[in-house]
């Protein structure tokens, strides 16, 4: 899942482990484990840098996504990172979330025509307090999985099926060598 991930601490503190954080500079990446409908899941969650001078390294970050949060603080990028992101992505689920209601809950009755223009979930959330973090984790989860599971880009089923294929190799037994005398090498 690409997007903001401050509020994964939040999510369930007995799950999420800490010395799984791995910072780089301009991403950082964390893994979650739960289960969506009685199945085991792990979530590599990567938070992305949004400073204009990492805005060439957010094609590498789709690849592969399943899903995006899109945080409101960064609300005048939105419209450029969400039409990037369909060029490479086009059909993953997405959101867009309000972070800190805790600070200022007259934020929760702003009105925010992104999401709705494009038609995504708006989420108000407190990673401070834990408002909605949760919900909405949970849900964004659901829908990456259901994506996975059910993928409407062309792309995410040729690579499904080079994955297939590379595992299947994997599984192959490994045959005895022949030897270079043998009359059926000619």
């Amino acid at each position: 899942m690409a997007g903001d991930a401050s509020s994964i601490p939040e999510l369930d503190q007995e799950k999420y482990d800490s010395n799984e954080q791995v910072s780089t500079y301009a991403l950082t990446l964390y893994k979650y484990s739960t289960t969506v409908e009685d199945k085991s899941v792990v979530v590599d969650f990567w938070d992305t840098a949004g400073q204009e001078r990492f805005l060439s390294m957010h094609p590498s970050y789709y690849h592969k996504a399943h899903a995006c949060i899109m945080r409101k603080v960064t609300y005048k990028n939105l419209t450029s990172w969400y039409k990037e992101l369909r060029e490479y992505r086009p059909q993953i689920p997405c959101c867009v979330v309000a972070n800190k209601i805790d600070a200022d809950l007259k934020v929760t009755q702003k009105s925010f025509n992104f999401g709705k223009k494009q038609g995504l979930p708006f989420y108000f959330v407190s990673a401070a307090n834990g408002t909605n973090v949760v919900k909405m984790f949970r849900e964004m989860i659901k829908r990456a999985v259901d994506y996975k599971q059910n993928p409407s880009d062309f792309m995410d089923e040729v690579m499904q099926e080079l994955e297939n294929f590379e595992l299947e190799k994997k599984e192959e037994p490994v045959c005895d060598a022949v030897k270079s005398d043998s009359p059926d090498l000619g």
